[in-house]
């Protein structure tokens, strides 16, 4: 018989430290605060993702973050499951740091697309509400805001702010909304099966939206929904150009500037990955939604294909997840 099933009459009579021992997983302490002031149990996110080795769907690790610069190179590894990063405005709450891939590395060699991100969730069941991810580096090439190998990520009210490559969607399903996402160069890119819901895109210098590299056994890759496109003046962009064979990338009811060229799709001087990239839109809207004027090689989806597009069904896998707080 465990101690916890012990009646409370029993427990009276059982000595203090034996009663602390059973009550212990009780008080499991899975509530955190970083705050740079002192103020918190944590001075930095490093150090509150480190102290606690995973979380259960029941007992989540949460860890609340007071608003501040956190210069921090971050890693949430594959077993820190079900870990919660809780900001309390994103435009106050900012994760950064500056690797990009010419920086040289402890070998000599430059660090490389892959060894640059600010923050890296390799853990499944990820969230992070509030919080901007960014990559300061600058405009200087490759260089990671975060990279996601994790499975079922839930991202809500957050930013991502970078240049070339800000989001690495590299696999499992992950689920944005009401985010900010900005970038020029393929900021966001990767094999991963991502929904983008209202979501704002905004491109900084001409370039590249997205960079997907879906592979050929997948059904969905990038779907972004009744999201906006902004841009600086001048700028123009593409909505995506494949980075392997099976690119697979929607846009659906999204506000397009005249930024989006009209061509729509680029075929990164690959003409063979025209014949397999998987490039749709559907009822989007502003002066760069031209229909009419996009590469013959995209697709414009019926309503009855677009309306399959859900949340639900693009993110439900083998396990049928749907994350939470989607409306659809």
């Amino acid at each position: 018989m465990s101690f916890l099933s012990i009646s409370l009459v029993n427990r009276l009579s059982l000595p203090l430290f034996l009663l602390l021992a059973a009550a212990e997983p009780l008080f499991a302490q899975t509530n955190l605060l970083v705050a740079q002031d002192g103020s918190g149990q944590f001075k930095s996110v490093h150090a509150a993702i480190m102290s606690v080795p995973a979380g259960t769907a029941a007992n989540p690790v949460v860890i609340r973050i007071k608003p501040g610069i956190y210069k921090e190179s971050l890693y949430v590894q594959r077993e820190k499951r079900f870990f919660r990063l809780i900001g309390e405005d994103a435009e106050k709450t900012v994760l950064t740091y500056d690797f990009h891939a010419n920086l040289k590395g402890p070998d000599g060699q430059p660090l490389g697309t892959f060894r640059t991100p600010s923050t890296t969730i390799d853990a499944d069941d990820f969230v992070a509400e509030r919080v901007t991810f960014e990559n300061s580096a600058g405009p200087v090439g490759q260089a990671l805001a975060i990279r996601l190998d994790g499975d079922r990520a839930v991202f809500r009210d957050c930013r991502f702010l970078g240049w070339q490559d800000t989001i690495f969607a590299n696999r499992g399903r992950h689920y944005f909304t009401n985010c900010f996402i900005a970038g020029h160069v393929d900021f966001i890119f990767g094999g991963a099966t991502t929904f983008f819901d209202r979501c704002r895109i905004h491109c900084l210098r001409t370039g590249y939206i997205t960079a997907a590299s879906t592979p050929h056994d997948e059904r969905f890759g990038f779907v972004f929904a009744h999201c906006t496109i902004t841009a600086e003046p001048g700028v123009k962009t593409f909505l995506g150009r494949p980075w392997r064979d099976h690119a697979a990338t929607a846009w659906l009811h999204t506000e397009m500037p005249d930024a989006v060229r009209p061509a729509g799709w680029d075929n990164w001087n690959l003409p063979h990955r025209e014949k397999t990239s998987r490039y749709a839109e559907f009822g989007s809207t502003g002066p760069g939604a031209q229909p009419d004027k996009r590469v013959k090689w995209a697709r414009q989806l019926t309503e009855a294909e677009a309306g399959e597009l859900t949340p639900a069904n693009v993110l439900r896998g083998a396990d049928g997840w749907k994350p939470s707080g989607d409306r659809r």
